[in-house]
Parts: C-alpha cells; sequence; structure tokens
C-alpha cells in the first residue's frame, strides 16, 4: 500500500526533478519476473527511485544495511519494498544477515517479482564503471541452483551531474543474462568469473567513461538540446517558477548540506528533502491563497505551481 502510495507520486515528481529520462528499450518496463535487474551505481538511492519508478511491476532493491539499524526506519523501508545488504565495514557479524535476504529475494523470484540489485556494491559519483562485486553472481546462480529460471538484466545508468538540479538521465538495457550463458555447475569460483565477465561485458558500452573534467564529452554525451519555441514559450513560467521555488529549493539545499554524511548522497538526499516538503508546500500556498480569497480557483495553484518548476528545471543550465 505505502509502496504503491509513493511511487505514485514519485512519478509525479520525477518529471520535474528529471529534465530527461531517457531509455533505449522502454518495453523493458513491462518485464515480469523472476527477473533481477543488475544496475551500476553512481547516484545513491537516487538510482533505485528512479527504476522502481519506471517499471511497472514492483520491484525489492537490496540497499546498504546500516539504512536498517533504527527499528523504525527498518519497518518504513520494509514496506518500500527494500532489503538489506550488509558489507564488511557495517560489521563482520552482519554478514549472515545477507544469507537471509538472498533466500527472500529467491522467494520473490518464485513469486515472478523483481529485485534489484547494484553489481558495484558501494556507490560513487563518477562516469566510470567499476569493478564488480559477487553478489549479483552469487544470487543469480544460487537460484538457478535452486531451480529458478531467473533472468538477469544488465542496466547502466548515466547522469548529466551529481549536484545540479534538473537531471537529464541515460538508462540503457542490455540483453538478459540466463543460466545457459554461465557454467554454473563448474567450480564456485569460475563460474562467479564467467557470469561477471558476461554482466561487465554488457554495461561496459553502455557507461560513458568520462573524466569529471573533460566537460566537452559531457556535453556531447549528456546535454539535451532545446527548441527555440520550446524556450520562447517556457521563459515566463520558468521565470515565475525560479522565484516562486527558491526559498523552497534554498532551504532543500541548506538541509542537505547540512544532513549529508559522506560524498555520493547529495543528489539523494536533496530529492529525499523535496519529495517531503514539496507537497506540503503547495498545500500551504494553495490553503493561504483559498484563505484570503474563498475562491476554488486557488486550488488550480496545485497543477500551475509544478508546471513553472518543471518549465524551470527544462529552461536551466544543465552541466556542472
Amino acid at each position: 500500500m505505502l509502496y504503491s502510495f509513493v511511487k505514485i507520486i514519485a512519478r509525479l515528481a520525477l518529471r520535474i526533478y528529471c529534465r530527461d529520462i531517457y531509455i533505449n528499450r522502454k518495453e523493458y518496463l513491462q518485464q515480469q519476473g523472476p527477473l533481477m535487474l543488475a544496475v551500476n551505481h553512481p547516484n545513491s538511492f537516487l538510482d533505485a527511485i528512479i527504476l522502481c519508478t519506471l517499471f511497472d511491476k514492483p520491484v525489492f532493491s537490496l540497499a546498504r544495511g546500516d539504512a536498517f539499524k533504527n527499528n523504525f526506519f527498518a519497518y518504513l523501508l520494509h514496506h518500500l519494498k527494500m532489503l538489506p545488504v550488509y558489507r564488511v565495514s557495517e560489521g563482520v557479524e552482519n554478514l549472515e544477515e545477507n544469507y537471509k535476504t538472498f533466500d527472500l529475494c529467491k522467494e520473490i523470484f518464485k513469486k515472478n517479482g523483481i529485485v534489484l540489485i547494484f553489481s558495484e556494491g558501494r556507490c560513487i559519483n563518477e562516469w566510470h564503471l567499476r569493478p564488480l562485486k559477487k553478489g549479483t553472481a552469487r544470487l543469480a546462480i544460487s537460484s538457478w541452483l535452486d531451480g529458478i529460471d531467473l533472468k538477469v538484466l544488465p542496466i547502466g545508468m548515466n547522469y548529466n551531474s551529481f549536484k545540479k538540479f534538473g537531471k537529464n538521465v541515460k538508462i540503457y538495457f542490455g540483453e538478459y543474462i540466463q543460466k545457459e550463458a554461465v557454467d554454473f555447475k563448474n567450480s564456485d569460483g569460475i563460474a562467479i568469473r564467467q557470469f561477471n565477465e558476461n554482466l561487465r561485458n554488457q554495461l561496459s558500452p553502455f557507461i560513458y567513461e568520462i573524466s569529471s573534467e573533460n566537460t566537452a564529452s559531457l556535453r556531447t554525451h549528456l546535454f539535451v538540446p532545446q527548441h527555440w519555441l520550446k524556450k520562447i514559450i517556457l521563459f515566463i513560467p520558468a521565470l515565475f517558477g525560479a522565484i516562486i521555488h527558491a526559498p523552497l529549493f534554498y532551504f532543500a539545499k541548506w538541509l542537505t548540506n547540512f544532513l549529508i554524511k559522506e560524498k555520493g548522497h547529495y543528489d539523494s538526499t536533496i530529492v529525499g528533502i523535496l519529495f517531503l516538503f514539496y507537497p506540503i508546500s503547495l498545500l500551504l500556498v494553495a490553503g493561504f491563497v483559498f484563505y484570503f480569497t474563498t475562491s476554488w480557483y486557488s486550488l488550480l495553484l496545485l497543477l500551475l505551481l509544478p508546471f513553472t518548476a518543471w518549465s524551470y528545471v527544462q529552461l536551466k543550465q544543465q552541466m556542472d
């Protein structure tokens, strides 16, 4: 229930937060399970938000285990279809919990569900494919050994910026990796290496290899041209959008800088804050106008204000 409600709100929010989301094979968004999404991890939980929102079917995602330490947050994340995965840095004693999570994933697969896993493990804001961890391979091979007809879908994600509000996102779906592609009945180490080589070969063409200083290459790959007519039509609403939303945006930016504890989580944190506060601010503004005008036309602000925000995002500067 909570997942479905948040997904509806997130679909609307992403239209404002993201200027453009390019997908090379949109038909894959209607896929059934058992399916595992094997994804690179450049932008913290924003990666999961985008993919879980785009897919028609519910998507369970694996998240860092330390987010589940608090009982309330663990309960909330559970209802958002998130499952914990622990790293050595989060305590060797917690690694046993990963077996429970993998067993839950296999139960999801048996019910034709979808699970998202970040195959690089840790998130780093960069345009680069990092070495793949063994977790994706182990879960896939374990599922195949249990007789689950699992398909693994490689997905590469790219962002124009890890700091600017208003994202250009390019998402590339690869070809399914199925049990026939891996000799998983051989030794465990060979099977894992074979799986990761297959996955890496698919992900490599989809992920831009760009240094942070190479702005020319960034512009070539991730800049979205805007038609001159669109610029003219949206200029006035974009100007209003910039002015009206500035207090909320700078509050969210300040709070993000205050809360953020480690690199790589800026985008996701500011999205989370705006996700919480923007609906509240819309209701407050509409209510304030209604109180003084007693006109039901004030409710149109619930549509007009998001439109001005969308207009501003369309025209604002795209590159760092």
